[in-house]
């Protein structure tokens, strides 16, 4: 899009300190406060949902709440640690290899959802093993309750005026601090309500109006295809990463997209395996 006097200030950016408060020397970030948010409002639905017996097969709850609060700390370092090698290695490898040092860096990029999700999977894999619980039903419970940390993580995105969207005139454009003195989409709220809110609401339909949990591993197909059809959709308003660009020479396709797409294969099997299962045991 060609940059023209249309596209100079429309609304300015929300003087939000990113830094939500301050004891002593010690900086509280929105940024880290999302993620605790996040975790902790996950970890409550969970526990809810794992209380709830009739929500699952048999009439049994698969994991107890005492195992999801052990799960916690897992989860918590298979979405730090995941989300930060995802980052590197799909988005700032050449810097890193450079200066090893930049690995440490979480300032310089941060995080990568599709990291974090490696990541989590790997997790979950090992603590379902670890205490006999099913795996595809672990990965249905997780899967419903993600969407609180998306939803918070792109609210900290917005805060912090980083992942800006393209160049548009549209009346809700936002100028964001390092965005330069261009209007741009307001990306992480379109991210905030797609991967957030609306794949919280659908996943919650399917859990409590047709008893989704019932059939393991079709919520993870749901969410796992629903969240890479709305990350490739704000792809098309998201400004890519500086570094990368625009890949194969087109003026459209992200890494974020290449990432995503896979995704929703992998979604309509995971649905498709948990429905023949459903259907086998009829």
């Amino acid at each position: 899009m060609p940059i023209t006097a249309d596209l100079l200030a429309i609304m300015p950016f929300p003087d939000i300190d990113p830094i939500a408060f301050s004891i002593g020397p010690l900086a509280i970030h929105w940024y880290g406060l999302a993620y605790v948010a996040g975790i902790l409002l996950g970890w409550a639905y969970a526990r809810r949902l794992a209380a709830n017996e009739s929500l699952w097969p048999g009439n049994v709850s698969p994991i107890s709440r005492t195992q999801l609060d052990d799960f916690i700390v897992w989860a918590a370092l298979g979405v730090v640690l995941g989300g930060r090698l995802g980052y590197i290695f799909f988005y700032d490898l050449p810097a890193v290899l450079r200066s090893p040092v930049r690995a440490l860096e979480i300032w310089n990029g941060g995080m990568s959802f599709h990291g974090g999700l490696t990541g989590t999977t790997i997790a979950m894999i090992l603590f379902a093993r670890r205490n006999a619980i099913p795996i595809w039903s672990l990965f249905d419970i997780v899967a419903t309750v993600v969407p609180f940390g998306l939803f918070f993580g792109r609210i900290a995105n917005f805060i912090n005026g980083e992942l800006w969207g393209r160049l548009t005139d549209v009346p809700w454009a936002v100028v964001f601090p390092t965005g330069g003195p261009f209007a741009r989409h307001p990306s992480q709220l379109y991210e905030a309500g797609l991967e957030g809110i609306v794949l919280l609401l659908v996943l919650a339909a399917l859990v409590y109006g047709m008893r989704a949990l019932k059939s393991p591993g079709f919520i993870t197909g749901v969410f796992v295809c629903g969240y890479a059809l709305s990350r490739i959709f704000v792809e098309f308003f998201r400004e890519p990463d500086a570094q990368l660009g625009y890949l194969l020479g087109t003026n459209w396709l992200t890494m974020g997209m290449v990432l995503s797409s896979p995704m929703i294969l992998l979604g309509l099997w995971a649905m498709l395996r948990a429905s023949r299962q459903a259907a086998l045991q009829l």
